[in-house]
C-alpha cells in the first residue's frame, strides 16, 4: 500500500462544498470517483480542510492510500481526464505512511479577493467578493493588529462549527490593493468554520465607517457571535495553501498574487 499526496485547484461554484453528501455533487465525491477509475478500486481521500459551497481552492492538499501501481503522471493527467471541469490535480507526490494532509499540517492559508467597485462584477461573478461602498483601507488595516496572535475567535465562529476549541493563532493578515481588486491573505494554525468570511464581514464593517478600528478588539474580547456582523459572501474565498514540516518536501504555500488568484 502506497500513500500519495495531491494538490488540487477547484471552482467552488459547481460543488456543494468539499465533503461527500447524499445526493449532492461535491469535490470529494468527484475526486474519489476519478481516482477509483484510475486505480481500478475504491479510493478514499482525506483533505487538509473542508471548504464550503461556493468556496474555491488554488492549493487544496489531500492524501489517499492505494496498492494500484501507477506513475505520478497518471495520478495527475490521468485522473484529470476523469474529472469534470472546474476541478483539477496540480501535482502528485509519494509520501510516508505517517503523513496526513490534515493532522500534520502546521498552517493553512486563505486568500479573499474583493472587488471594490460601484457596479457588480459580471466576468468575475462568483470568483470575487464585491462591495460597492467606498472603503477606508487605513481604518481597515488599523483593525488588523487586534486579530493577530492567539485568541478565542468565538465571535467569528459558525454555530455549526465542530472544532474542539475556538482558540486559534492568526499569524498573518495582509491587505493589498491593485486598483479596485483587494487581496486579503490570512494564515493561521487552523481556522474555525466560516472564520475567514466572518472576519471579512467585521473588517468591511469598519472599512465602511460603521465602527472604529478599536471595535475589533471589543469583538474578540466578547467571544459572542451574535454581536458581530453577518457572514460575508463565499464568492471570493480561496484555500490558497497548506504548510507542512520540511521533512515531507511539499511546497504548498500560496503563490505570489497573479490575476484573480
Amino acid at each position: 500500500m502506497t500513500r500519495y499526496a495531491l494538490a488540487l485547484e477547484y471552482d467552488g461554484r459547481a460543488f456543494s462544498g468539499w465533503q461527500v453528501q447524499p445526493d449532492r455533487v461535491t469535490v470529494q465525491s468527484v475526486l474519489e470517483r476519478a481516482l477509483a477509475q484510475m486505480a481500478g478500486q475504491p479510493v478514499r481521500v482525506h483533505a487538509a480542510g473542508r471548504t464550503d459551497a461556493g468556496v474555491h481552492a488554488s492549493r487544496q492538499i489531500v492524501h489517499f492510500d492505494t496498492d494500484a501501481k501507477r506513475t505520478l503522471t497518471a495520478w495527475v493527467r490521468g485522473v484529470n481526464s476523469f474529472l469534470p471541469e472546474g476541478v483539477g490535480v496540480l501535482w502528485a507526490r509519494e509520501v510516508p505512511d505517517h503523513f496526513h494532509s490534515r493532522f500534520v499540517a502546521t498552517a493553512r492559508h486563505y486568500r479573499y479577493l474583493l472587488l471594490n467597485h460601484p457596479v457588480r462584477p459580471a466576468l468575475w461573478a462568483g470568483r470575487v467578493g464585491w462591495s460597492h461602498h467606498p472603503l477606508d483601507l487605513d481604518a481597515l488595516r488599523a483593525a488588523v493588529p487586534h486579530l493577530l496572535g492567539q485568541h478565542d475567535f468565538s465571535s467569528f465562529r459558525a454555530a455549526e462549527c465542530q472544532a474542539k476549541t475556538p482558540v486559534k493563532t492568526l499569524s498573518r493578515l495582509d491587505v493589498h490593493a491593485e486598483g479596485t481588486l483587494l487581496y486579503f491573505d490570512f494564515s493561521a494554525d487552523a481556522f474555525l468554520h466560516h472564520m475567514v468570511r466572518n472576519l471579512m464581514g467585521a473588517l468591511l464593517h469598519i472599512a465602511k465607517g460603521n465602527r472604529p478600528p478599536e471595535w475589533m478588539a471589543e469583538l474578540v474580547a466578547a467571544r459572542d457571535r451574535t454581536i458581530a456582523p453577518p457572514t460575508f459572501m463565499p464568492d471570493g474565498l480561496y484555500l490558497a495553501g497548506v504548510s507542512y514540516p520540511s521533512e515531507y518536501g511539499l511546497a504548498t504555500e500560496p503563490e505570489p498574487r497573479h490575476g484573480l488568484i
